[in-house]
């Protein structure tokens, strides 16, 4: 599909205006998921950007995919309700089988299928994704998985899940890093074997806990080969990184325009506030981080689309990214004062929903242990 990054934000920004604040407000309040923004932007395709458009997708790049997410953030609303089944595309489309792509990318496109779960972090295992338990033994055609995961998002309102199991136990590998395989399951047919707790947290981001009783599935939806899927994997992570990076570049801007504009048009003492430098000039500082990240950004988007798989620039991206993020929303809550900690100006909500991304998918303290170990090659910290 031929369209400009320019053109595909004026496209987003005028279907997120019929999703303003108090629409957001009150599937906050009521914790509830936004069922009629995901299908507004599954209608007009955007859930599809990053499928070829020979399995009925938009055919775009992550570059394009960061556009969408950046704007419906910047918007005031909250892409992690839907942003998934834009990274695990990553998985998918790089590695998965013709007959798996057949199977299932025009009904994700389409919207008859919602491919939004993505399944790796275990309790006894965060960041250190080698060391997960949920293991998944190989019976015949089928695989049987058992184990457990946590703060796995959008599974209830997913048809398909990419899962991440040990098949290979981790004393018996090599490398850390081997064993593990990746898969596609169908939610739809998991019945009893599969049971999920939510997790209550300040933000909306329906996630949950997910226990697996004997789960079977098919050794077709293996992607491809046993043992490779944490490499598998990170296409997906890489992918995520980039796109949530945008999320956080929305909100920073999100915070910068409301702040901006809150102090060139509130009067204390007789002037406005922006006219105060102790006002203007943190807004102006934040401003100028965000840009500075979503730079970064736009050079990890163009190396991704360019078949890049290192995770430096990525890892970068959502680190710069989300702490411009956060400075820029402790700017607009001190700059609306009071008024930012009302439910009415929308900033104590994404105050919110911004801090999570200082420590998901992936800590920030993480990303600068990976800096320093893969790209500096200094010694392991931990």
């Amino acid at each position: 599909m031929n369209v400009s990054r320019e053109q595909l934000a004026t496209a987003v920004r005028a279907l997120c205006a019929d999703f303003g604040h108090d629409y957001w407000q009150r599937a906050d309040e009521a914790r509830a998921y936004p069922h009629e923004f995901v299908d507004a932007l599954t209608e007009a395709g955007y859930l599809a950007c990053l499928i070829p458009e020979e399995y009925g997708g938009m055919g775009l790049g992550v570059r394009e995919a960061c556009v969408i997410l950046e704007e419906i953030n910047r918007s005031g609303g909250n892409a992690a309700a839907c942003h998934a089944q834009m990274y695990t595309m990553g998985t998918l489309l790089r590695h998965g089988s013709a007959e798996q792509k057949r199977r299932y990318l025009p009904g994700i496109a389409s919207g008859d299928l919602c491919l939004q779960a993505f399944a790796v972090t275990e309790p006894d295992a965060g960041s250190d994704t080698t060391r997960i338990r949920t293991f998944a033994e190989r019976r015949g055609d089928r695989y049987v998985v058992n184990g457990q995961k946590v703060f796995i998002s959008r599974v209830r309102q997913s048809d398909l899940m990419i899962l991440l199991a040990r098949t290979t136990p981790i004393d018996e590998v090599e490398k850390r890093t081997g064993g593990l395989s990746a898969f596609i399951v169908d939610l739809r047919d998991a019945g009893e074997a599969l049971r999920t707790a939510p997790i209550d947290t300040m933000i909306n981001h329906e996630s949950c806990e997910v226990f697996f009783d004997g789960l079977e599935v098919p050794a077709g939806n293996r992607i491809g080969e046993e043992g490779r899927g944490f490499r598998y994997i990170m296409s997906g992570m890489n992918a995520e990184r980039i796109l949530l990076a945008s999320e956080s570049i929305g909100d920073g801007m999100y915070f910068i325009d409301r702040a901006s504009d809150y102090a060139s048009a509130r009067k204390v003492f007789g002037r406005r506030i922006g006219e105060n430098q102790g006002v203007q000039f943190p807004i102006a500082d934040a401003y100028m981080d965000v840009r500075a990240a979503a730079a970064v950004r736009d050079e990890a988007a163009r190396e991704y689309d360019g078949g890049e798989v290192r995770g430096e620039g990525p890892n970068i991206a959502k680190y710069l990214a989300s702490r411009a993020a956060w400075k820029a929303a402790n700017v607009a809550m001190d700059t609306f004062g009071g008024w930012g900690m009302a439910t009415e100006y929308g900033i104590e909500r994404k105050f919110r929903e911004a801090r999570l991304y200082m420590v998901a998918p992936v800590a920030n303290n993480l990303v600068l242990s990976h800096v320093a170990m893969h790209v500096l090659g200094m010694p392991r910290s931990f």
